[in-house]
């Protein structure tokens, strides 16, 4: 059986189907295997779901809260997952906190954070950066001086438009 978890989109969610990652709910064999370098890369929106896919009878995914997810303290998490095919439903934004319920494995690093973002952050965090011409005035050199002046200027224009508006 392999094991793995698997981020998907409901049927209902506005962004398409998302993503896999194979034999992923296991003690990583370095730094760069973790789960949390691909959660780090990754955009979960509320609605999203994650699904691990593993042996039930050797393992299981706990959610904990930060404190137990730091200290890898498995005695009370907030929820308990053995059945081999879990799925969860990140229906609030704000982080999520798994680790591995068999001995030994969180301090090992089998464990993971998700963050889910709000639909309204997911926009801001996706918008693209304006362009340097749009957001910027005339070039200054680069001097503490010159950055003084523009941020001088920035709230005295922003005083001006608060009187006339």
């Amino acid at each position: 059986m392999h094991s793995g978890i698997m981020a998907s989109r409901l049927l209902t969610s506005k962004r398409p189907f998302g993503w896999w990652k194979t034999d992923s709910w296991k003690v990583p064999s370095s730094e760069s295997d973790s789960l949390n370098r691909w959660a780090e890369k990754s955009r979960f929106l509320i609605g999203d779901s994650l699904v691990w896919k593993y042996d039930g009878k050797t393992d299981s995914v706990l959610e904990v809260n930060k404190r137990d997810y730091v200290t890898c303290n498995t005695s009370s998490p907030i929820a308990v997952y053995n059945d081999g095919n879990t799925k969860i439903v990140l229906d609030h934004s704000g982080a999520y906190y798994f680790t591995s319920g068999a001995k030994g494995h969180c301090e090992q690093g089998q464990k993971l954070i998700v963050v889910t973002l709000s639909e309204n952050n997911m926009r801001k965090f996706m918008a693209p950066a304006p362009s340097p011409a749009e957001s910027e005035g005339p070039a200054m050199a680069p001097t503490s001086s010159a950055a003084t002046l523009k941020a001088s200027l920035v709230v005295a224009f922003g005083v001006l438009m608060g009187f006339l508006f």
